[in-house]
C-alpha cells in the first residue's frame, strides 16, 4: 500500500471528500485545503507527494498556486477542472501540471492517473534510465541536469524531459500529440505548438554540440533524436 501524501485543493468540499475517500483507500494520507492561499501553505508544511488542484478557487486560483509549486520544485500536479469550464491546456503545459482531470470524475480513472504520475515522476517505471549519454551530450534525470560538451547548461525541468525522452528512443518519429501524452501526461488534442516551443530552445541550447546526433523535425509528422552510426 503507498504511504504517499496527496494534498487536495478543491472549493467543493464534497469534491475534496469524494477524492479522500478514494485515495484513504488507496492507502494515501491525505490533506485538504478550500482555497488557494490554505493548499499553497500546507503544500509548504506537509511536503506532498502530489497534489490535486482545482482550477478555479478563493484567495489565490490554480494556476498561481501550480505556478508557486512549480518554483519550489518538482512535486507533480494534477489540475481540476469542471467539465464545460474553459481549460487552458498549453497554459497548464507552460506552468508544468502533469496531468489534469475533468469533473465529474470516475474514481478508477482519477487512481488510474495519479498512480501513473508518480509513477512516471518518480521514475521507477520499468527500464527507465535515468542518464542518458551520447557524444558531448548527458541527460541526467536523477539530478535533472543537462551538460553539453562537459559543461552543465541551464534547462527548465520539461525540456529536459522531452530531451531524456526523444534521447532514449533514438532515430524513433514522434508525434507532437505522443510527446505531450508521455512526457506531460495530458491527453491533449488540438493545438500542440508548446512542443515546438520546447524544440527550439532545447536546439538553441545543443547548437554545435556534435555530429554525430541531432533533434530532427521530420515534416508532416513530429520529431526525433536522429543518432548517427
Amino acid at each position: 500500500m503507498p504511504n504517499e501524501k496527496i494534498l487536495i485543493a478543491d472549493d467543493d468540499k464534497n469534491i475534496c471528500e469524494l477524492l479522500r475517500l478514494y485515495l484513504d483507500k488507496e492507502g494515501y494520507e491525505t490533506f485538504l485545503a478550500y482555497d488557494g492561499e490554505t493548499a499553497l501553505n500546507l503544500f509548504k508544511s506537509e511536503h506532498p507527494a502530489m497534489v490535486l488542484l482545482d482550477v478555479m478557487m478563493p484567495k489565490m486560483d490554480g494556476w498561481e498556486v501550480c505556478r508557486r509549486i512549480r518554483a519550489a520544485g518538482e512535486t507533480p500536479v494534477i489540475m481540476l477542472t469542471a467539465k464545460g469550464e474553459t481549460f487552458d491546456k498549453v497554459l497548464g503545459l507552460e506552468l508544468g501540471a502533469d496531468d489534469y482531470v475533468v469533473k465529474p470524475f470516475d474514481s478508477k480513472e482519477v487512481i488510474a492517473r495519479i498512480k501513473a504520475v508518480l509513477r512516471r515522476c518518480s521514475g521507477s517505471e520499468a527500464g527507465d534510465d535515468k542518464v542518458i549519454r551520447f557524444d558531448n551530450l548527458s541527460v541526467d534525470l536523477s539530478r535533472y541536469e543537462l551538460k553539453v560538451k562537459g559543461e552543465v547548461v541551464d534547462a527548465p525541468p520539461k525540456e529536459l524531459e522531452l530531451l531524456h525522452y526523444l534521447a532514449g528512443h533514438p532515430n524513433r518519429v514522434f508525434t507532437r500529440d505522443q510527446l505531450l501524452d508521455e512526457v506531460w501526461g495530458f491527453e491533449y488534442y488540438g493545438d500542440s505548438r508548446t512542443i515546438d516551443v520546447h524544440i527550439k530552445r532545447l536546439r538553441e541550447k545543443l547548437e554545435g554540440a556534435s555530429e554525430k546526433w541531432s533533434l530532427k523535425t521530420v515534416w508532416g509528422v513530429g520529431y526525433k533524436f536522429e543518432a548517427k552510426e
